[in-house]
């Protein structure tokens, strides 16, 4: 035993799934054996800081859950022979097997843990859910508050999103060589859209929630360090640090929103950026551009401007016309729209955001309405630019961003009389 460790939470978390992943490997029952890791965090967070920590911390997890997940499979049988139930199931003999016989896998089971939430199987909303609650480590009432849900509500959402990894019979293993794109893909979308509600939360009082983005970027670095070759792995990874980079200054001392013109870029995060920049530096010679790399390439262009006014906006529009090649999507032609307004003028801008009126996915999205209210007021009609403000600020869930919306329009309220 080392002296006790003051940082015990810390060498938990990153620990948490691995062991469950060496549980789930090893006997299968997911949401039985995250009961047992579970007590066995619970048991390592009340020993450890006085006991000490132990020479081979997973090692000692493991056996403890084994332990744990061969009572709880114990009792469950026993239950079910009360009931007239066991006869229809019968578990393997290394169930039953005590866990001390076997020396637990050298391996990390994080990676197949985390294609295994993020299984074709589920929806997009149960894979992020069943990915915070089983590879980060949140618990199930953390979760509910990022999402803005009842805890109960996420409770029963992950329950299901187990009980259809359980019926689905998805063995844990990696995906076959020509499923493993698709695979990672999935992981990284989820990824992404985690880190997305951390830095743009979609509803609630606060503009971010830093501890989603913050913990979106450790679940990428695990992914990165577990996909060293994948190129896009490690442009998410990138994308996350350079964007993140700016969530300081994104919010004045009252909480107010500031726009990325108008910030503060002494308080970016300087090493953030200049991780991110390293990835890409280290990333886009590899070979063709993913859309994370090339989303990360934008930011890093915004960041490395000493000023707003010196943002090259020319490549930053023609890397948007990449993206769109690359995956259409509509907010990234609402941010193309943008940078070509910049580089070319508003009415340049005004002119593309017409061709997406038309489009039922952004068409009553609020920051459409944001965009062509700057836009307009760019171009000097500060009547139809202060209407437009007040559209986007009925249409946002953020009450940050709608006292910004609602700001807007009232300096523009004396020019547009």
């Amino acid at each position: 035993m080392t002296a006790p460790h003051e940082g015990t939470s810390d060498l938990l978390r990153p620990l948490a799934p691995q062991v469950l992943g060496a549980l789930v490997r090893r006997y299968g029952h997911f949401d039985t054996a995250e009961d047992a890791v579970q007590e066995a965090l619970l048991a390592a967070a009340s020993q450890w800081p006085d006991q000490g920590v132990p020479a081979d911390p997973r090692a000692w997890l493991i056996t403890v859950a084994s332990r744990r997940l061969t009572d709880l499979l114990r009792a469950e049988r026993a239950r079910r022979r009360r009931e007239d139930a066991l006869a229809a199931w019968t578990p393997p003999d290394a169930w039953i097997a005590p866990a001390a016989d076997r020396p637990p896998p050298a391996g990390d089971d994080t990676l197949i843990l985390l294609f295994l939430c993020c299984h074709p199987v589920l929806t997009p909303d149960l894979r992020i859910a069943l990915t915070l609650r089983s590879v980060g480590g949140l618990t199930t009432a953390e979760i509910a508050r990022a999402f803005f849900v009842p805890e109960a509500t996420m409770g029963q959402r992950i329950s299901r999103a187990k009980r259809r990894v359980r019926d689905s019979g998805v063995p844990f293993r990696m995906p076959a060589a020509d499923e493993r794109p698709g695979r990672v893909a999935a992981v990284l979308r989820v990824l992404y859209l985690i880190f997305t509600e951390g830095y743009a939360s979609t509803g609630g009082a606060r503009l971010h929630r830093g501890e989603l983005a913050t913990e979106a970027i450790r679940l990428a670095r695990i992914a990165h360090r577990l996909l060293p070759g994948d190129a896009e792995a490690a442009g998410l990874l990138a994308l996350m640090l350079l964007t993140d980079a700016r969530r300081p200054a994104r919010t004045d001392a009252a909480g107010d929103l500031v726009p990325l013109a108008e910030q503060d870029r002494s308080l970016w995060n300087a090493e953030y950026i200049a991780e991110g920049v390293s990835l890409l530096s280290a990333t886009l010679p590899r070979g063709p551009a993913g859309p994370y790399q090339v989303q990360a390439a934008i930011a890093a262009l915004h960041d490395e401007a000493p000023v707003a006014e010196e943002t090259d906006w020319p490549q930053i529009a023609a890397l948007y016309e990449v993206l769109l090649e690359l995956a259409p999507n509509p907010m990234a032609a609402l941010n193309h729209a943008v940078a070509v307004a910049m580089a070319r003028g508003p009415a340049a801008g005004l002119a593309l955001l017409e061709g997406l009126k038309a489009d039922e996915r952004i068409a009553g999205h609020h920051r459409l309405h944001a965009v062509r209210a700057h836009l307009l007021e760019m171009s000097g009609d500060a009547a139809a630019a202060r209407a437009c403000y007040l559209a986007a600020a009925e249409r946002t869930h953020s009450l940050t961003e709608r006292r910004y919306l609602n700001a807007r329009a009232a300096r523009l309220a004396d020019t547009a009389d």
